[in-house]
């Protein structure tokens, strides 16, 4: 009974120290770019996205429903 404790303590303490690892291989992550273009179009997309929460945020009453960190926020993104 003892050994079996000690094996299941030192089985938490490996998997303990090695999580990382071990999620990796059991769950990858799944928004890896492989090539430039996946990361360009990544990075893209997410512009777009932000882009499209802020016009939403905007309404019908237009920019005045902005905050000044929105607007340069806004300002920054169509520039790219």
């Amino acid at each position: 009974m003892n050994t079996i404790l000690i094996i299941l303590a030192v089985l938490v303490i490996f998997a303990y120290f090695f999580r990382k690892e071990i999620k990796e291989k059991v769950l990858p992550d799944e928004e890896k770019n492989y090539t430039i273009d996946d990361k360009f179009n990544s990075e893209k997309i997410s512009r777009q996205k932000e882009i499209d929460q802020l016009l939403s945020k905007m309404g019908e009453n237009g920019i005045d429903d902005l905050s000044e960190k929105d607007r340069k926020r806004l300002d920054e993104l169509s520039k790219k």
